[in-house]
């Protein structure tokens, strides 16, 4: 069978599918929050046609309406993003993360979290809440800046170089504990390049604390990071026992993404008859 034209692949789209793909490229672009008019700006419907939209992805959770009014990214699509189908991921992220975050958090009784990049920020894609007295908790669906904070240093101090220049062009302030000078900062993500590591001192809200450790996939690449906040005045002993035991966390959910990547990868090549033919007729003739 050939490969479909480019002229017909363009026939066969859906005029209605694309004009919602416009509006959630719209709510990506506005994280903070985009109007109806601001909408109908972008896709060129009525006002009448993009309430409706708005209003059926609103009730599958697609887009979110504030009190205010105004339409953000929905939660719904966290769920589908960490469920991509194998063949694209060979691995899906939250079904791997999240019992690893219910166990760390049951071990120290405190909340735990994954995140990833996501655009200029970070975004929270699965938490556990912790059982503590002064347990702190984290929300699926938070973004959060790369510079103030833990997973967000962690995730910044193994980004391309380019993307770490460009995000250290403008650090803004959230404590008297933020990083907001770019020498400081390069200096501070060798550092955790060097352990592995990172720890937050209050920098992104006062009197919170974290550590994070980088998430790797079978390519060794760091995909998200996983974190544990606490509050301030833990005696440095307990951030140790903290320390160990997101590190330990980071690496078994690494462990178990490889694991899953390795299966697929040998599945696809047991079911692919060219692939193995491939093999069999390098082996012959070496």
């Amino acid at each position: 069978m050939t490969d479909i034209s480019e002229d017909a692949a363009q026939k066969y789209r859906i005029p209605v599918i694309e004009q919602m793909v416009e509006v959630f490229a719209l709510l990506e672009r506005t994280p903070q929050g985009a109007t109806i008019r601001d909408v109908v700006k972008a896709v060129k419907l009525s006002r009448t046609t993009v309430y409706r939209m708005l209003n059926t992805l609103s009730a599958h959770d697609l887009v979110h309406r504030s009190p205010a009014g105004s339409y953000t990214l929905g939660r719904r699509l966290l769920t589908l993003a960490a469920h991509v189908a194998p063949t694209v991921a060979s691995y899906d992220l939250l079904a791997i993360a999240q019992p690893h975050l219910n166990k760390i958090s049951e071990l120290l009784g405190e909340g735990s979290k994954l995140t990833v990049p996501s655009g200029d920020n970070i975004l929270v894609v699965a938490s556990a809440q912790g059982h503590g007295q002064y347990a702190l908790s984290a929300t699926a669906g938070q973004r959060l800046p790369f510079h103030a904070g833990a997973a967000g240093k962690v995730l910044l101090a193994f980004s391309l170089q380019e993307d770490i220049e460009r995000r250290l062009t403008k650090l803004e302030r959230f404590t008297n504990q933020t990083i907001v000078d770019p020498k400081v900062m390069l200096d501070e993500l060798a550092l955790i390049r060097r352990q592995n590591w990172a720890r937050d001192r209050g920098e992104q809200m006062s009197g919170v604390h974290a550590v994070a450790a980088p998430v790797r996939d079978h390519q060794d690449t760091v995909i998200a990071a996983v974190s544990v906040p606490f509050v301030a005045g833990v005696d440095e002993k307990r951030v140790a026992d903290i320390r160990r035991a997101v590190i330990a966390t980071a690496q078994s959910i690494t462990n178990d993404i490889r694991s899953e990547s390795f299966d697929m990868l040998s599945t696809t090549s047991t079911a692919d008859p060219k692939r193995t033919d491939r093999k069999a007729s390098k082996s012959k003739q070496r």
